[in-house]
């Protein structure tokens, strides 16, 4: 356990340092937003007294360090923590830490090479070389990685080209390929994203870059120089989930309004991870924002990888779980009442006997069994009650 938190602590340090090596500002930006930017994610909400204004707890950090790049700053970079309102698994926490990182006059395929060579130096300072050990499968990080983009991973494991397709015939593809928990809410984006999401992105052990997504899929994402109606965008999959995901970000306002209008109507049919549109993020647009690229690294996800956890709560020192059910245990006094010793009440409770209606109607040789076994496995010299002794106290109840 000890071992695996010294390890985060040489992933972060690693990151660290080589993000301060290239030159980059590492600032703090807030974590109570006026409006939940950033990410598409159902945000934590809860309310500022003084101000007498909900706010919420930060998706992303992507806007406000956008927005430094508006000001002047030539690459910045936050190491912290994001929340989203959503489920729990083996590889998502409410609560995670995230680095992001905005370079300008960079695009994404600067920010793939950066990124892997980045991933490759982590894994050496952990592990000793490029390579990691996830649950029996051997991952290298050693550079370079494959790209593909997502439309021709799609039609490699669907056999569906959707290339050029409209939201009904995409909505049709889902049927034909039996897809349940497709509804009406779900825009053009969201269904190729969960056709990606069922037959492609679990297949991806090897560190790739998925890329080209289209526009619907990528509201704060510049357009492809090249291939009309997509998008200069990657996510990078390792081991079968998403670890990263970067753009060459988009800096026109005007297209910038027209994406976030978008996903506001997306927001009317039910959408309730569709962002919101933020006028001052489009202010600092307005007043100009050089070609930059831009990334996000899930934390967590990382030294997952790199120590070979299965579990994102293995690598988070007090990950959130539910709450532990209170057993309701009878007073040893009800017990007493019966003619059990006092002494016998812990050990008829660890039997499973936590009230004393859970020993009606018991048999009592199993009873009598049971609890002798924990008399002698925990050594504790009690003095054993007989089968008759057991069966007096049963009918008693």
């Amino acid at each position: 356990m000890k071992e695996t938190f010294l390890k985060r602590a040489t992933v972060v340090k690693t990151l660290r340092n080589a993000l301060d090596e290239a030159g980059y500002t590492e600032v703090e930006t807030p974590i109570l937003q006026s409006i939940a930017g950033g990410a598409s994610a159902r945000p934590f909400i809860t309310h500022h007294n003084s101000l007498d204004i909900d706010l919420y707890l930060r998706i992303a950090t992507e806007l406000y360090l956008k927005r430094l790049i508006v000001g002047g700053f030539e690459g910045v970079y936050e190491i912290g923590k994001n929340f989203r309102n959503e489920g729990m698994d083996k590889t998502h926490n409410p609560e995670f830490t995230c680095m992001e990182l905005y370079v300008q006059y960079k695009d994404y395929n600067w920010m793939m090479g950066f990124t892997e060579k980045l991933l490759e130096r982590i894994c050496i300072a952990v592990n000793g070389s490029t390579e990691s050990v996830v649950d029996g499968k051997t991952i290298s990080f050693k550079a370079p990685y494959r790209r593909l983009p997502i439309l021709d991973a799609i039609k490699e494991k669907t056999g569906y080209d959707l290339n050029g397709k409209s939201e009904e015939e995409i909505r049709q593809v889902c049927k034909e390929l039996k897809m349940e928990e497709i509804d009406d809410t779900m825009g053009k984006g969201k269904l190729i994203d969960e056709i990606f999401g069922e037959f492609c992105e679990g297949t991806y052990i090897q560190p790739t870059f998925i890329t080209d997504y289209p526009v619907e899929m990528s509201p704060l994402t510049k357009m492809h120089r090249s291939k009309p109606g997509l998008t200069e965008r990657f996510e990078l999959m390792v081991n079968g989930k998403e670890l990263a995901n970067a753009y060459s970000e988009l800096n026109d306002p005007i297209d910038q309004e027209e994406r976030f209008k978008e996903q506001m109507r997306l927001a009317d049919k039910g959408d309730d991870e569709a962002m919101i549109i933020d006028q001052d993020f489009l202010r600092a647009l307005q007043y100009g924002m050089p070609p930059t690229s831009g990334i996000g690294i899930g934390i967590d996800r990382l030294v997952m990888l790199m120590t070979g956890q299965t579990t994102i709560q293995e690598v988070l020192f007090f990950p959130q779980m539910r709450p532990e059910k209170v057993v309701k245990k009878d007073a040893a006094a009800k017990y007493m009442e019966l003619g059990i010793a006092e002494d016998w009440v812990p050990v008829i409770q660890k039997a499973g006997y936590n009230t004393v209606d859970d020993m009606k109607d018991v048999n009592a040789q199993k009873l009598h069994q049971d609890i002798c076994g924990i008399n002698k496995k925990y050594k504790l010299e009690l003095t054993n009650p007989s089968v008759n002794d057991v069966t007096e106290w049963i009918q008693k109840i």
